[in-house]
C-alpha cells in the first residue's frame, strides 16, 4: 500500500521500502539493527505487506557492510546478503541524495546535527517522492522544515516526520495516549522524565551534545522563525496550567526537578495546535519536566548549567564545548558514545499526571474534577529506545497508511500518527504505555 497520497504505482515502482541514510553513525547502526529485527519479522509473516525491502546509505561501503555484519552477529544471523542494498550517499552531495530518494518509500535520516545536515535530505525525499523521517529534537530545524516544505510535501503526498525519537515520541504520543484514556475532556499535561541507570552510569554520545550547543547558541532565532510561520495561539481551555519555576521539588518523586530543556514541549504543541485547528479538538495544555534526585545532583546540575550556558553565548565557548564534551558534561557525553554495559543497565520512565472534566462537564466553567496518572517506559533513551521508536514510526508510516492525514506534508509526531497503531507497535517492542491511576470525579 502507498503511503498516503503518493500514488500506489509510484511506491511499487521503487526498490525499497526503508533506506536508512548515516547508517554506519553512532546512532544509525542501531536503526539498521531495529530495521533488520523488523524485516526478519516480516520475513516470518507479521508485516501486512510482506517482505521488508531495505538499504543502508552513507559515504562508505567498508563502513555500511561492516554495520551489516555487526547486526547480524547481534541478531544472530548470518550476514544480511543481497537483500539489503548498499547506496554511496553524501549529505555534501545532492545528485546522490536524489538519486537515494528515488529509489526508496521512505528514508531514515541520522545524520545530525540536523540545523547543519538536515535540509538537503529533506528537500531530496520532497521533491523525489519520498518520506522521510528523522529523529531530530532541534526546534530550529523541526520547524523551519514546516515553514519551507510543508507545502511543497503536501502536493507531493509525502511525509516529512520529525523528532521520531527520543525526542520526542514518548512525550507527544504519551500526551495524547493520556487523553485518549481519560473519560471526559483532559485540558492539562505535565509530564515528569525520570533515567535510571546501572553500576557503570549513562553515557550519551556528543552528537546530542554538538545539537544542543548549537540549540541553545540560536534561541533567538527560533523566535523570528515562528513569527514568520504565523502560528495561530492555541486556545486555553479549562483552567490555565500554572507555569513552575525552573528548579522546585516534587513531593511525588520526592526528588529535585527542572524544566525538561528538550524539544518536547515544542512538539507537543505544534501536534496539539494541528488536532485544534484542523480537527476542531480540544488543545492540551503541557508542561515538561526531569527529575533530578537529591541536593547533591542539583548543585552539581546548577554548576554545569551555568558554565554551560556562559560558553554557549560565544564563538570560543562552543568550540571548547563541543571539543571537551566529557569535561564539561561532568563525565556524560563523549565522543565515543556510551559502552553496551551503560546501555543494558540504563532506562527510563515518563509519568503524566493529567487533569479535565468529566463527561457531560463544560471545560469552560469550574474547576477540572477529574485527573489521570499514566506512563510511559522504556529501554535506555538515545540508542535503544530511539531506533525502537524511529523504526515503528517508520513503519506505522508504511503500513497505516489509510490513517494518517489525508494530505502530505511536514508533521509532528502526534500530528501524523494520532490514529494508527504506533502505540500498539511500540508496546510490542518494549516501549509501554499504560494506565497507573485513574481517580474517580
Amino acid at each position: 500500500m502507498a503511503a498516503g497520497g503518493a500514488s500506489k504505482t509510484a511506491a511499487a515502482g521503487r526498490l525499497y521500502d526503508i533506506v536508512v541514510f548515516g547508517a554506519s553513525g553512532f546512532t544509525g547502526q542501531f536503526v539498521v539493527e531495529e530495521v533488520a529485527r523488523a524485516a526478519a519479522a516480516a520475513g516470518e509473516g507479521q508485516l501486512c505487506g510482506g517482505r521488508l525491502r531495505w538499504a543502508v546509505a552513507g559515504r562508505s561501503r567498508e563502513k555500511l557492510r561492516a554495520v551489516l555484519e555487526r547486526a547480524a552477529e547481534r541478531l544472530g544471523k548470518a550476514v544480511p546478503g543481497e537483500e539489503v542494498g548498499v547506496l554511496l550517499c553524501d549529505v555534501g552531495d545532492a545528485g546522490s541524495l536524489a538519486t537515494m530518494a528515488r529509489q526508496t518509500r521512505l528514508v531514515l535520516n541520522c545524520v545530525g546535527p540536523y540545523r547543519f545536515f538536515g535540509e538537503p535530505v529533506v528537500e531530496a525525499c520532497v521533491e523525489n517522492g519520498a518520506s522521510c523521517i528523522d529523529i531530530s529534537g532541534e526546534p530550529q530545524f523541526l520547524e523551519g522544515m514546516y515553514l519551507k516544505y510543508n507545502e511543497k510535501a503536501a502536493e507531493k503526498g509525502v511525509y516529512v516526520i520529525g523528532s521520531c525519537g527520543f525526542d520526542s515520541i514518548p512525550a507527544d504520543m504519551g500526551v495524547l495516549y493520556t487523553r485518549d484514556k481519560l473519560k471526559g475532556t483532559l485540558t492539562a499535561v505535565e509530564s515528569f522524565l525520570s533515567v535510571k541507570s546501572g553500576p557503570e552510569g549513562v553515557g550519551v554520545h556528543d552528537g546530542t551534545w554538538k545539537s544542543a550547543v548549537y540549540g541553545l547558541a540560536d534561541e533567538d532565532n527560533l523566535k523570528k522563525l515562528r513569527k514568520q510561520i504565523g502560528y495561530a495561539p492555541v486556545p486555553v481551555v479549562g483552567t490555565k496550567l500554572k507555569k513552575r519555576g525552573f528548579l522546585f521539588y516534587s513531593p511525588e518523586f520526592k526528588e529535585y526537578c527542572i524544566t525538561f530543556m528538550g524539544s518536547d514541549g515544542s512538539v507537543v504543541k505544534r501536534t496539539q495546535r494541528y488536532l485544534h485547528t484542523e480537527l476542531q479538538q480540544t488543545p492540551v495544555q503541557y508542561g515538561a519536566y526531569v527529575t533530578l534526585g537529591g541536593l547533591g545532583s542539583v548543585i552539581k546540575m546548577m554548576f554545569m548549567g551555568m558554565l554551560f550556558l556562559l560558553l554557549v553565548k560565544f564563538n570560543f565557548g562552543r568550540k571548547l564545548l563541543t571539543k571537551y564534551p566529557k569535561f564539561f558534561s561532568g563525565g556524560y557525553f563523549s565522543k565515543e558514545g556510551p559502552t553496551q554495559k551503560q546501555m543494558d543497565g540504563t532506562s527510563f520512565t515518563m509519568t503524566f499526571f493529567g487533569e479535565g472534566y468529566s463527561e457531560g462537564q463544560d471545560p469552560q466553567n469550574g474547576k477540572p474534577n477529574v485527573k489521570i496518572c499514566t506512563e510511559v517506559k522504556g529501554p535506555e533513551p538515545g540508542y535503544i529506545a530511539t531506533p525502537i521508536a524511529m523504526v515503528q514510526a517508520g513503519l506505522s508510516l508504511l503500513e497505516d497508511a489509510a490513517s494518517l492525514p489525508k494530505r502530505g506534508g511536514v508533521y509532528s509526531p502526534g500530528a501524523a500518527f494520532y490514529k494508527t497503531k504506533l502505540i500498539d507497535r511500540l508496546n510490542k517492542r518494549g516501549v509501554e504505555f499504560s494506565v497507573i491511576s485513574k481517580p474517580e470525579v
